[in-house]
């Protein structure tokens, strides 16, 4: 998954508490399998470990600065999480372990899933915990990193997202000015940067000008992104949902689908340059979008999921027995 990167070792006297890995459901999650649920796993503020079954990440925090943060396996059920330096009181240690609970996605319950999965012999294995998509600290974070995926190389979406955290994010608290150790940038400070800035720095391209206005219509409130991940289906139907999406400069059907898929509303499919062709990999011969859709059609609402899982299974490797 991507360059990888040294663990570095951290004090043993750092903070730290630990997580159950169940879904709201009560299903099993497996850490490793949301680890690596997803390429936009690999992007700042995010580095996963290079044995692939932890993370750290640099979590803006509702008060005070950003902080470290480090996600270990803790036990098959149980994950650690550490942050460095100390979190200023109770507070933060709650807003951390609330930020790493929201990451992983533990609020959602893919029980049902489950039991459809475990009537589909090419999916029953994901019934052990896979399925879990990890998600930005906000909506904001994963349009922009979405936005970066357009019509690029993957080192060039590295790129891009690279430079607006290294530049705009908020250090840290202990770092130096200069640590590449920073959240993810506010929607208001991606605002406030120059057009020159994401021409000659990030390099966006075409996607700039849709960059700064998306940055600048959240920071004034004209679009609420946030309301997408707390709405429920009846409050806004997918529908709408994908609506909204489209409506946004930079995101077209692929984008919508892969956002919506990070939002929870895993209905749409995200057919793509590359889930065509591994899909035709692993079915033997090309298939139209139609013929793909109705595979996974009785899947309903988790239908994009299933999908995802099937193509994406190869992605760990099996354990020695």
């Amino acid at each position: 998954m991507g360059e990888e990167v040294r663990l570095e070792a951290w004090p043993k006297d750092v903070w730290s508490s630990t997580l159950a890995l169940r879904g709201a459901g009560g299903e099993p999650v497996d850490l490793k399998r949301t680890v690596i649920s997803h390429g936009l796993t690999e992007l700042p503020p995010m580095r996963v470990h290079p044995d692939e079954s932890g993370f750290d990440v640099v979590l803006a925090l509702p008060r005070g600065r950003p902080v470290r943060v480090r996600v270990r396996p803790a036990g098959p059920k149980r994950a650690r999480v550490s942050a460095r330096p100390q979190p200023a009181g109770t507070a933060q240690e709650q807003a951390i372990l609330e930020g790493v609970r929201h990451l992983l996605r533990l609020d959602q319950d893919l029980s049902g899933l489950y039991a459809l999965l475990a009537e589909d012999e090419a999916l029953r294995w994901a019934v052990a915990g896979a399925g879990r998509l990890i998600r930005g600290q906000s909506v904001f974070e994963d349009v922009v990193k979405t936005i970066c995926t357009t019509n690029c190389t993957w080192a060039a979406t590295i790129r891009m997202v690279s430079a607006l955290v290294g530049e705009l994010g908020e250090p840290a608290r202990g770092e130096r000015p200069d640590t590449k150790l920073r959240a993810f940038p506010t929607p208001a400070a991606m605002a406030q940067a120059e057009d020159a800035f994401y021409t000659d720095v990030v390099r966006a391209g075409y996607r700039g000008p849709y960059l700064r206005t998306l940055a600048a219509a959240v920071a004034d409130g004209a679009v609420d992104l946030e309301a997408l991940a707390t709405m429920t289906v009846d409050e806004l139907p997918d529908d709408e949902v994908e609506r909204r999406l489209l409506a946004i400069a930079g995101i077209g059907p692929y984008a919508a689908a892969h956002v919506m898929m990070l939002l929870g509303r895993h209905s749409r499919l995200v057919l793509d340059s590359w889930t065509r062709p591994k899909y035709a990999k692993l079915n033997g011969r090309k298939a139209k979008d139609p013929a793909i859709v109705r595979r996974f059609r009785r899947y309903g609402p988790w239908a994009g999921l299933a999908f995802w899982l099937l193509l994406t299974e190869d992605w760990v490797t099996a354990e020695p027995a």
